[in-house]
């Protein structure tokens, strides 16, 4: 159990980072009528995630190639190596600019942000993989925590019905773009640890439980963001429309839990890019995460909101493939 939750906590903060915990990617999705659309996404998450940890297990892999071929097959894997190295570096590109824009909520250079998350990155992977696992054991508790909190108190406060328009599902279909985003970045993370993992039962603690946890949390954050959707123009980070009706301290108590989601998962990405260059190239962990950072600060001058505007619902269908291929993996497979 233990070690589940260990590998739960890495799959929930590879995906819990700016465009989500900021309410931002949900609200790109999601919306009105998308409670059923929520649940799907939590049931082919956990699957999605079960059938990669399997793999990963299987072959005990230590980068994302392995699982990646099997996965989407010998034709698919040079097309979709290159798409993942771009996601994960493109998706990182947003966490960092993420970073500039939390700070820009405190009247913190744009350019602050962004350095104190490239120190942190370069800090965390001093002590190669193994720091990424610990810092999430410590961060991802009071921030699933936090988030929750500040969600049902808001919910409390404006006293909104969970399930008041529970019959109107027409946007169910969004399921499947936002579950396709989540995913692509689990390979390449996962994909990377399949050498540490010693069971399967850690397999389905992780993924049952990821997937349980992100459904509930989803379902609650995007009831409240529904309530408050003339406000969202006017904010980068939607999770700050919510906070505006609460004192400061808690706006500074949750912007710090949003960075450090931000944080974990920029790790997460760079993780898979630093080990699939590692794969070719020889050097230290650390070297290669200074050089890979490097060349991402010219694109965060685009800006976080459009950053995951244009990024995120473009992969979202780009990867509707390889979902595809997950969720029908066990009658496929069984075929080859």
């Amino acid at each position: 159990m233990r070690a589940g939750i260990k590998w739960m906590f890495l799959i929930i903060g590879t995906t819990i980072g700016a465009g989500y915990a900021s309410g931002r990617e949900l609200w790109q999705f999601f919306g009105h009528e998308s409670g059923l659309a929520i649940l799907l996404f939590a049931m082919f998450f956990s699957l999605s995630c079960g059938v990669i940890m399997s793999l990963s297990f299987k072959k005990q892999s230590v980068h994302y190639l392995p699982v990646l071929r099997i996965i989407v097959g010998k034709r698919m894997t040079g097309i979709y190596d290159v798409m993942i190295f771009l996601y994960l570096f493109t998706t990182t590109v947003v966490m960092i600019a993420g970073s500039g824009a939390t700070g820009q909520a405190f009247n913190f250079p744009y350019w602050w942000g962004i350095g104190i998350m490239l120190m942190a990155l370069i800090a965390l992977f001093m002590k190669d993989i193994n720091g990424l696992l610990s810092i999430n054991q410590f961060i991802l508790p009071p921030l699933l925590g936090g988030l929750v909190y500040v969600l049902l108190l808001f919910t409390i406060d404006q006293e909104l019905e969970l399930f008041s328009h529970w019959r109107e599902q027409r946007n169910w279909t969004a399921a499947f773009p936002f579950t396709a985003l989540n995913i692509l970045p689990l390979i390449a993370v996962l994909g990377a640890v399949g050498n540490k993992v010693k069971s399967k039962k850690e397999i389905w603690v992780a993924c049952i439980g990821s997937g349980f946890l992100l459904g509930i949390i989803s379902y609650i954050y995007n009831n409240s963001l529904i309530q408050i959707a003339d406000e969202l123009l006017l904010y980068e980070i939607p999770l700050f429309a919510i906070l505006q009706h609460y004192p400061v301290q808690m706006i500074i108590f949750i912007s710090i839990l949003l960075w450090f989601a931000i944080f974990t998962t920029a790790a997460s990405g760079i993780l898979g890019i630093v080990t699939r260059i590692q794969s070719y190239v020889n050097k230290p962990l650390w070297l290669i995460v200074v050089v890979t950072l490097v060349t991402m600060i010219p694109l965060t001058a685009l800006g976080f909101s459009t950053l995951v505007s244009y990024l995120y619902p473009i992969y979202g269908i780009l990867n509707l493939y390889v979902l595809t291929r997950l969720l029908l993996f066990p009658l496929w497979y069984k075929q080859t």
